[in-house]
């Protein structure tokens, strides 16, 4: 029996998996901030599913994390999650104090991909790029079935790819980064003005003839693309998965930005040969992605990483 837990901004999802990836438990909680409170509500997360799950949890063989910030996946230390008020916090070595389970801690992206690509379940796959919208822009990266962090885990960080030298200042400290005209945080930047800034509402707001609004959405389409771009041509992946906060199974921004590649592929050659927009799917419509791929991800042996 494996524990996954997802802790992000706002909330904390922990999933329990037996043998077969089947979720026995599931239970969602607000996330406290700062070290202390974000290790005690991990914790106090791991002995609830261990309620639902009816067993107790030394019954536990693993336990995996998914958080953001900067992940050393090597010591499970935890650094720069400013959403969580954490410094440095050594996640690992808290948890291991309370349970015997073998403890993973990986960055929330790229517990997301390995959730995917155990969701996917597609034989015919060796590779894949999970790109997930959400107030960021980032991609998990999975290679002939292996996570592929790099030799410093910045693997996949393509928001902080700077498109636009002459672009607007990004917080990390570079200038017109992609990631600030194609995620959830760019919407307020590309259509400025009172009112709701969800996507939801820009698409309505544009498909109703608000000329603002339709050039925003165009502009964040046009960039999302060009992250699907950017992935094929540099990792050469067979599909790029979107998914996160940003955006539902129902939301039309998919078939979008395959509109836009569409018209990319009938100007050049090149990129026609690509194939890029039926590379594109949507993420499988699960509500613990990054939960469910932290606990296959402290499994030994079942998805090794680079």
């Amino acid at each position: 029996m494996r524990v996954g837990l997802d802790i992000g901004g706002t909330k904390t999802v922990g999933v329990v998996l037996d043998a077969g990836g089947s979720i026995l438990a599931t239970h969602r909680v607000p996330t406290g901030r700062g070290n202390a409170e974000v290790a005690a509500t991990a914790i106090a997360v791991i002995d609830e599913l261990a309620q639902r799950s009816r067993v107790p949890s030394s019954s536990f063989t693993s336990i995996g994390i998914g958080i953001p910030g900067v992940v050393d996946a090597k010591t499970g230390e935890v650094s720069h999650a400013v959403n969580l008020g954490l410094t440095r916090l050594s996640l690992r070595h808290e948890l291991a104090a309370h349970f015997a389970a073998s403890v993973a801690v990986e960055n929330d992206v790229n517990a997301a991909a390995v959730g995917v690509w155990h969701l996917l379940a597609d034989p015919t796959l060796e590779s894949m790029a999970y790109l997930n919208l959400g107030t960021g822009l980032a991609a998990g990266l999975v290679l002939d079935g292996r996570l592929r962090r790099g030799s410093r885990g910045t693997a996949g960080e393509i928001g902080h790819i700077p498109v636009d030298p002459h672009g607007p200042p990004c917080a990390c400290g570079q200038f017109g980064c992609l990631e600030l005209s194609a995620s959830g945080a760019a919407i307020a930047r590309l259509w400025p003005g009172a009112g709701d800034r969800a996507l939801p509402a820009l698409l309505r707001a544009a498909a109703a003839g608000d000329a603002d609004a339709a050039a925003a959405r165009d502009t964040l389409v046009a960039n999302i693309a060009a992250a699907v771009r950017v992935l094929v041509l540099t990792i050469d992946v067979d599909v790029v998965v979107i998914g996160g906060g940003m955006i539902s199974a129902e939301s039309p921004l998919i078939a979008a930005v395959q509109d836009v590649l569409d018209v990319w592929a009938s100007r050049s050659p090149f990129i026609h040969s690509l194939e890029l927009s039926s590379r594109v799917r949507y993420a499988p419509s699960a509500g613990a992605l990054a939960a469910i791929g932290a606990a296959h991800l402290a499994t030994p042996g079942v998805l090794s990483s680079t």
